[in-house]
């Protein structure tokens, strides 16, 4: 759940921090006073794409973090552990920034990282729907991967996938084995001379970060002891050492304090500082205890440090990159052997099809059944939506050629009405028909999401009644099960919320003044000022409140 966002000199918003709460929260304002820009800020704190033009005005970087409540187990809390960016358990910071000469840094529980490993952490986090969702599900590709994600089949598409590209791979080798024989034993000779060559070395992965740290401790191993030495001195052993003299001046407060208690609090103090500084000298003792001074060793290690180096300046890589170069090299080295076997070649490629043609059986197969099951699941939602009678479905269409997605294209297809015939979702018409569609849709898919915050940037645009009403109720249900953030400019739904902040635009009364975005939550009162206006603009009556009022008891 998300629990925290700070934004600094982002588009108009100079500085915001916002607490967020469970449930449903709506997000209301005039037109332009931000209330986008607040999603836009959250989806660059997830790995978005973005530019220097997102720089406040007047200022030189933007910064945004967002603070996470999550699960001290479970997929993201390994994910962390793997990367070594974990932090305080339960809770999880996302931190970025960027400047106006195009330098951006990104921070995972504070440690530097890069941004698709904000983007990857956000997967875990946040689903955005943006106002423009209904776009993207309209392109097949799109489709496919919402059918392949709602139900579960990433993981086996991603191996059909793979599959694919090996299939693809051994095709295109098995093609230029002939027509290229000279070229191919010129670099198989090559590759042999260098892939024995790094076996000898035989580098690791992660051995030049290991190998510098423990060079930095040998070559520095008698400065190291020294030091914990003198320093041991000053605080312990030498005449007027300071633990002594922090002893003896917490001794004498303490006296003084029987005549005066208000030293109390001061002689707690030094008494935390002695035990502080005790423990420090316990350590300080062990750790002199365990350095030990290793000519051999660390010739070893320098001899082992310029043996990579030298190979890394052959063959043109950083050192840290050698592991990875060896096995590169050593298969394209089997690939230009296999090239010169056919029939070995031949054995591999019909193996690689069997595997594609087995995977992607078993990918149309649970695609089927989960076709089915999304088809019904968003057909019921549309009868919420005032679409009574529509139909959605999700058609598989056999593709005669191998793919890289499986043997199937996806279509949606949807009648909004019992008497129209299922269209292509493509061929919808009406602007609010394919909003509702689009909503739910990607409301049966929320419900799917592991993710604990779904945010809707005004996915309801292009309905309005009785059916906004309804649009809320949904919403509002749906924050019983997940954290459900929407910014909406219906009063319908603002009034569906268990919470609702007000986005307002600044422009400032001195000349020169810059714009500024604010946002306040509301009590029942302000809420019913501000329902009161999304119903009748500008000019707010007795009756728009009273309206407002209604909507909000509902």
């Amino acid at each position: 759940m998300l629990r925290q966002l700070a934004i600094r000199d982002f588009v108009i918003v100079e500085a915001l921090e916002l607490e967020f709460q469970p449930g449903f929260t709506v997000l209301t304002g005039e037109t332009g006073a931000g209330k986008s820009i607040l999603v836009d800020a959250l989806e660059l704190a997830a790995g978005g794409r973005t530019d220097a033009s997102v720089i406040r005005n007047g200022a030189e970087r933007a910064e945004i973090s967002a603070e996470f409540d999550v699960p001290e187990r479970g997929p993201l809390a390994a994910w962390l552990e793997e990367r070594e960016l974990g932090g305080d358990p339960g809770a999880l910071l996302l931190r970025r920034t960027f400047d106006r000469a195009g330098r951006g840094r990104a921070f995972v529980n504070g440690h530097s990282a890069t941004v698709a490993q904000l983007r990857e952490a956000g997967e875990f986090l946040i689903d955005i729907h943006g106002q423009h969702a209904h776009q993207s599900l309209l392109r097949g590709a799109a489709q496919r991967a919402l059918l392949d994600a709602h139900a579960g089949l990433e993981p086996l598409a991603k191996e059909v996938a793979e599959a694919y590209r090996v299939w693809r791979r051994l095709g295109q080798l098995a093609s230029e084995a002939e027509a290229q024989f000279a070229q191919r034993e010129a670099e198989r000779a090559d590759l042999e001379e260098r892939v024995r060559e790094l076996a000898r070395l035989a580098p690791a992965d992660g051995e030049w970060d290991s190998l510098a740290s423990a060079h930095s401790r040998l070559a520095h191993g008698a400065g190291l002891l020294a030091g914990a030495q003198a320093s041991l001195e000053e605080l312990s052993e030498a005449d007027g050492a300071s633990l002594a003299r922090l002893s003896a001046a917490a001794h004498r407060l303490r006296e003084l304090s029987a005549h005066d208690p208000g030293l109390a609090p001061i002689v707690e103090l030094l008494a935390g500082a002695q035990a502080q500084a005790g423990e420090a000298v316990r350590e300080l003792r062990h750790y002199a205890s365990r350095i030990e001074l290793e000519p051999e060793a660390l010739h070893a290690v320098e001899s082992r440090i310029e043996a990579l180096h030298a190979a890394a300046r052959k063959h043109r890589v950083r050192p840290a990159d050698l592991a990875q170069l060896a096995r590169d090299l050593a298969a394209r080295l089997a690939e230009i052997q296999l090239a010169g076997d056919p029939e070995a070649l031949r054995a591999q490629l019909e193996a690689a099809k069997v595997r594609y043609d087995s995977s992607a059986a078993v990918l149309s197969e649970k695609r089927r059944a989960a076709a089915q099951a999304l088809g019904k699941a968003v057909s019921a939602k549309m009868q919420q939506l005032a679409m009574a009678g529509g139909k959605f479905a999700v058609v598989l269409e056999a593709s005669e050629e191998r793919a890289s997605f499986g043997r199937e294209n996806v279509e949606f297809q949807v009648a909004s009405h019992p008497s129209l015939p299922l269209r292509p979702l493509a061929k919808v018409a009406s602007g609010g028909e394919l909003s509702r569609i689009s909503l739910a849709v990607h409301m049966v898919a929320a419900k799917s999401s592991p993710v604990g915050t779904l945010i809707f940037d005004e996915v309801d645009s292009g309905i309005g009644g009785a059916v906004a009403e309804v649009v809320g109720r949904a919403l509002r249900s749906l924050g019983t099960e997940r954290q459900v953030l929407c910014v909406t400019h219906l009063p319908q739904v603002a009034a569906q919320g268990d919470v609702q902040w007000s986005v307002t635009r600044s422009e400032g009364t001195k000349k020169g003044a810059r714009v500024s975005t604010g946002v306040t939550p509301l009590d029942r009162a302000a809420r019913i000022e501000e329902v009161a206006r999304m119903l009748g603009g500008t000019q707010i009556t007795a009756t728009t409140r009273k309206h407002a009022e209604e909507l909000l008891g509902k």
